[in-house]
């Protein structure tokens, strides 16, 4: 499985017909479909596609062909983030209509064409579980504590202040994570 940690922008063009399509992390779905819609109010639709990892570790699918007829956009769209096995994104394509009907199997080629110069963009990357690990430290250890994260390369980190030490909440792959708790009893 794969996935990527940023957003992509991709555009595809067959019949004066514009497809833009937008691979971005799961995370920065949420409100994405409306945003387009309004930065492109010409577009005839958004349409979406999106794959994820719910909390059982199964992966959800959904698609929006978005008043294209039926099968046409979303499908194909998720068909092709199938075929590369990503994970953890959603794909939104604006489609501007050029004047020439495309028909149902030329528009979903479209579709999938546009996916695919986006995922060819895209920086994508071995999909790996995150775990959240907890501890607790002395505000003498807090400089100690982030030069070991970030010679890990452990960025996802919050950290609260408390009366009378500081509390960690860290989140990254098993392996660095073990890593860090053999680096944490040496010192």
């Amino acid at each position: 499985m794969q996935t990527i940690e940023q957003s992509f922008t991709g555009q595809y063009e067959v019949k004066k017909s514009k497809f833009i399509a937008h691979l971005v992390p799961i995370s920065q779905y949420k409100g994405l479909q409306e945003q387009l819609r309004a930065e492109h109010p010409k577009a005839r639709h958004v349409v979406y596609a999106l794959r994820y990892l719910n909390e059982f570790e199964q992966i959800v699918e959904n698609s929006s062909d978005d008043e294209e007829p039926k099968g046409a956009a979303g499908v194909p769209s998720l068909n092709v983030l199938r075929g590369e096995e990503l994970i953890n994104v959603a794909l939104l394509t604006v489609r501007y209509f050029g004047g020439t009907k495309l028909g149902i199997g030329g528009m979903a080629r479209a579709y999938a064409s546009a996916v695919k110069e986006v995922v060819a963009l895209a920086d994508i990357k071995k999909y790996e579980k995150e775990f959240t690990y907890k501890f607790d430290s002395t505000y003498s250890d807090v400089q100690k504590r982030e030069y070991v994260l970030n010679k890990l390369e452990i960025f996802q980190v919050e950290r609260q202040f408390l009366g009378d030490k500081v509390s960690w909440e860290i989140k990254t792959t098993q392996e660095k994570l073990d890593e860090f708790k053999a680096l944490l009893t040496k010192s």
